[in-house]
């Protein structure tokens, strides 16, 4: 068998396998009720994940971040939380903010 061929193979094994497990995934979840205790505690932690990594790369950085005034890290981090709170709880938006407000501060502050 050629390297090629047995690339293709490699690939569309793998392509297989993921919807394969997407397929197992969606026939199982149909049962799932999303608004359940134990769905209401996922999300919980893992918005406690995010807060708790977003902290620790503010008060403890690593690398080039230790190069930013804390100020503007602190900045970010804030306005990040504004706008999640004042857009209804929504993740995405407020980690979008603070990104282009600390960016915005980095290159410009």
């Amino acid at each position: 068998m050629s390297e090629h061929t047995l690339l293709w193979l490699v690939v569309l094994g793998s392509i297989g396998a993921t919807y394969a497990w997407r397929m197992l995934g969606a026939m199982l979840s149909r049962d799932v009720n999303p608004e359940s205790a134990f769905f209401q505690w996922i999300t919980c932690v893992s918005y406690a994940m995010l807060a708790g990594l977003i902290a620790r790369m503010v008060l403890i950085p690593v690398g080039p971040l230790t190069e930013v005034p804390l100020w503007i890290r602190l900045t970010g981090m804030v306005v990040g939380l504004g706008v999640f709170f004042l857009l209804g709880r929504r993740v995405l938006a407020g980690v979008s903010a603070g990104l282009l407000v600390f960016i915005a501060l980095v290159a410009y502050g």
